[in-house]
């Protein structure tokens, strides 16, 4: 691998991940690219339903919007991308996505120093290639990309993840969240709930458990109960619904990124599956409960100091799988409603958020 030249870069891109909780889990890069490049301009290349998680962050002059869907779709698509790419003259790429696509659009885009991981078959399209270190599977994913950077002979600043809020959705949530508080306490603790989870439903505690337990905590509390999630999560959100009957907001499917990390950083705690929105509440530094059953808790759990995970230490977990493949789904029943309750407790009296 071939040091960075002493040319220091104009015109920088960075090609983000294209999953919400990863594009949180490389923060701490972003800040150390911004940290080695403090004159840079920085341009961050991103699908869409990532890109408000770098919209008001300070390290980045610039988004892109990756439209997969649209503009950038297909073959030709991607040679569209590659060439405004090329026109925006970039002189350095660093690839924090690992797929093989990443590197090929950056090749084709002419960027004359592209640099990341050596995955996927890709590193005769780098021009500085980073071999995965043999051991980096087995510390949390935070780590994975910062270790990239120090590959390259960069100076990594601290592990910290971070998060910063559009202040017009900032706004927009104070608002809605005042409204919802309306004819109750106006200090009752705002308790957020996010039900669902991406890559199958092997993540998901089970929408009856969240039902039973939002109803405990709405009783013994007095909060209100905030549900967050897309359009595949309103069903479960109903089941909430009908359990809590008062005092309880469904936002799923109808905030934008933006408007949902505003209101996720208003809330005394969050209790969520192994998700995006996980890593979400860890880089805002809101407390949270965490349950999971079939994917890994120690590379994948919540980067935070202020975060309990729930989970049954069971032969077959984590599988990693999107289906239990034994069929009986025991890493999520068998977490009672009482122990999620009892931690979410414990954080809200911790928080002083109790009356």
């Amino acid at each position: 691998m071939k040091l960075f030249p002493r040319v220091v870069p104009r015109r920088i891109l960075i090609r983000s991940t294209n999953w919400i909780g990863d594009a949180v889990m490389t923060t701490p890069a972003v800040r150390s690219i911004r940290r080695n490049f403090p004159e840079a301009h920085i341009t961050m290349l991103a699908q869409p339903w990532v890109a408000d998680v770098f919209t008001a962050c300070p390290h980045i002059d610039r988004i892109i919007l990756y439209d997969k869907q649209g503009r950038h779709q297909g073959l030709m698509g991607k040679i569209r991308l590659a060439a405004e790419l090329r026109a925006a003259d970039f002189d350095l790429a660093i690839l924090l996505q690992n797929a093989f696509e990443a590197a090929l659009i950056a090749f084709l885009a002419r960027i004359p120093v592209r640099a990341g991981y050596t995955t996927d078959g890709r590193g005769l399209l780098l021009t500085h290639g980073v071999r995965k270190h043999p051991d980096i599977d087995k510390k949390h994913q935070v780590h994975y990309y910062q270790e990239m950077l120090v590959g390259l002979g960069l100076q990594c600043a601290e592990d910290t993840l971070e998060l910063f809020l559009d202040p017009a959705a900032v706004q927009e949530a104070e608002k809605l969240l005042r409204q919802a508080l309306q004819g109750g306490r106006q200090n009752a603790p705002v308790i957020g709930l996010n039900p669902g989870a991406a890559y199958g439903p092997a993540k998901r505690w089970p929408s009856a458990k969240y039902a039973a337990l939002a109803g405990r905590l709405a009783k013994a509390t007095g909060g209100l109960i905030v549900i967050f999630g897309t359009k595949a999560d309103q069903k479960a959100a109903a089941e909430i619904v009908t359990a809590v009957g008062e005092r309880v907001l469904d936002l799923t499917g109808k905030t934008s990124l933006a408007l949902a990390l505003a209101c996720i950083a208003r809330c005394q705690v969050f209790v969520t599956n192994d998700s995006g929105l996980m890593h979400v509440a860890a880089a805002l530094n809101t407390p949270l409960v965490a349950v999971f059953g079939s994917t890994n808790h120690i590379a994948t759990g919540p980067f935070s100091t202020r975060a309990t995970v729930v989970r049954k230490s069971i032969p077959c977990s984590p599988c990693m799988k999107t289906h239990c493949p034994q069929g009986h789904f025991q890493c999520m029943e068998l977490v009672s409603v009482e122990e999620v309750e009892k931690a979410t407790m414990e954080l809200l009296s911790d928080s002083a958020c109790l009356p």
